[in-house]
């Protein structure tokens, strides 16, 4: 299996495109569109919608609020350089039979790596057609030697903090001054409380720009702990 795999995906305008796997480019199945059509109806059993992605600049488009989750920390991941959803769907031949599979997310990082990810959510990990399905496509996407993740969920605080940090992840929704007056301020860590009592009068702009610096990695926090006054911000290096 994977040699003769095919893998299709489609461009702006829903062109769709087919080759072998092994000939396809990354950046092509990154800007590529949406695979299935998504429908919103009255009473539909999942959570649909479109999420703004601070690192793709634009809407991306998920399935279930599991797969939002996971969208968010993409969103939120500083090393992730591109984020596509439904980006392809790949073919192969297993045990005699043409299977097709069409994986959640596939992300790019700054260095090219490319991770195809699947969400599912833990009690659904175990049935037959899902274990199968995504044993052969990790398989496939394993020999053309991208990364393949298979996501069931993250602790809630930390799916909770990433949930609050993304408020402040719109550039254009903080005080610029503010943002580079904290990266000149705060050279090793700082404590969030402490930098609003740095100047009281605009304490929520203080915070609001804290906060995107946070999101756009500059500082991080201990995402394990809940989010408060008493966070302490680390500059990374």
């Amino acid at each position: 299996m994977g040699a003769g795999s095919s893998i299709s995906f489609k461009d702006d305008s829903g062109r769709e495109s087919t080759m072998d796997l092994e000939a396809v480019h990354p950046r092509d199945l990154a800007a590529a569109s949406p695979w299935r059509v998504f429908r919103w109806r009255h009473g539909q059993a999942h959570y649909s919608g479109w999420y703004w992605s601070a690192t793709t600049g634009g809407h991306v488009v998920y399935e279930s609020r599991l797969e939002l989750a996971r969208l968010l920390l993409a969103d939120f991941d500083p090393r992730v350089a591109t984020i596509a959803a439904q980006p392809f769907c790949v073919t192969a031949e297993v045990v005699g039979a043409r299977r097709r599979h069409v994986p959640d997310f596939l992300l790019l990082d700054v260095d090219g790596v490319v991770t195809v990810v699947n969400v599912k959510p833990a009690d659904q990990l175990a049935r037959p057609k899902v274990a199968t399905a995504l044993t052969w496509a990790g398989e496939v996407f394993a020999r053309r030697g991208w990364r393949h993740e298979v996501w069931s969920g993250a602790p809630q605080v930390v799916l909770s903090n990433v949930r609050f940090l993304a408020a402040y992840r719109y550039p254009d929704r903080v005080d610029a001054a503010t943002v580079s007056w904290i990266e000149r301020q705060v050279a090793t860590s700082a404590v969030l409380g402490d930098l609003e009592n740095w100047d009281t009068s605009a304490a929520g702009d203080v915070r609001a720009a804290a906060l995107h610096l946070v999101w756009r990695g500059v500082f991080r926090i201990d995402l394990e702990a809940p989010l408060s006054a008493g966070t302490t911000l680390e500059r990374v290096a």
